[in-house]
């Protein structure tokens, strides 16, 4: 069977899939929030890592003492003890 032409048929058919019914009244949804609790772990991992950043990279203390024992003449050091842990270092061995 052929059809020629405009079918009002089929039209009518695609037409009335496409019609969408109105919505007389909606419901008001209570809104939920996603929500978080922090375990006690994760707080004692927060406190450790706001001490550790509280902490100063250069020991002031032990910097100024060693100052002073350089300049007073008291503080030395071998060169051979130097030389080993450049090497030391240098080949990767731990002490």
């Amino acid at each position: 069977m052929k059809i020629w032409g405009d079918n009002p048929r089929v039209f009518g058919v695609y037409n009335h899939t496409n019609t969408v019914g109105k919505v007389q009244k909606t419901e008001n949804v209570a809104s939920k929030r996603d929500g978080y609790k922090i375990s006690s772990q994760a707080k004692d991992y927060q406190a450790v890592m706001k001490a550790l950043r509280d902490v100063p990279d250069i020991r002031q203390d032990k910097v100024r003492e060693i100052s002073e024992r350089l300049e007073s003449g008291q503080y030395k050091v071998e060169t051979r003890d130097i030389s080993d842990k450049i090497i030391s270092k240098l080949l990767g061995k731990a002490d």
